[in-house]
């Protein structure tokens, strides 16, 4: 949680730390077989390639799940734990894939995703969100965050390949035009 914390803005820190809380209070209600601690680093960690880490040279899932790799291979995680946090958190912003993974991955995403989309109303009491908020307030990540990823395709348009980005930038770049598969395979010369 300190390595997170030092290198991310206080907007992020916040925005990881009430992923890991949902994501473990998720597998909790569904009563899921998983290492608590494998999902808490995965959901802490899992936005490291918004970070002044990043080289931006990949799309940030990528580079995020590789920079959690590097650091926790000098603190003695295993080798299969460390792939489990690389895997949760390569995979954070995709919607299906995670659910057919290991469940740190599933709850990763499902946490991420209750932060940012909708809490179940049954998932804790109104007191227990509460105190959460109260930790981790929300500090304006609607805004910062669209911002923070546009910033990455100005820096460098490939990480446009991630759809996050894209998708920002299809709200906040004006001519933004996202690449499309098709288009390229019928546009393609001989």
């Amino acid at each position: 949680m300190d390595y997170a914390r030092n290198v991310s803005e206080p907007v992020l820190f916040h925005h990881v730390m009430r992923s890991a809380i949902f994501a473990d209070a998720i597998g909790r209600q569904r009563k899921m077989k998983f290492d608590r601690e494998v999902l808490c680093i995965a959901a802490v960690l899992h936005d490291l390639g918004l970070t002044k880490l990043a080289a931006l040279e990949a799309r940030f899932e990528l580079e995020g799940a590789d920079a959690a790799k590097e650091f926790l291979a000098t603190r003695g995680m295993s080798e299969r734990d460390i792939e489990t946090v690389w895997e949760a958190i390569a995979l954070h912003t995709t919607a299906e894939i995670p659910s057919r993974r290991a469940p740190e991955v599933a709850l990763c995403q499902m946490g991420i995703a209750t932060d940012l989309f909708a809490l179940s109303p049954d998932l804790m009491t109104a007191e227990q969100l509460r105190e959460v908020l109260e930790a981790y307030p929300w500090l304006g990540l609607d805004e910062s965050l669209p911002a923070t990823l546009v910033s990455l395709f100005r820096k460098n348009p490939k990480t446009a390949s991630s759809n996050a980005v894209a998708d920002a930038c299809e709200l906040h770049v004006p001519d933004f035009k996202r690449f499309n598969f098709c288009e390229h395979i019928v546009n393609k010369q001989p």
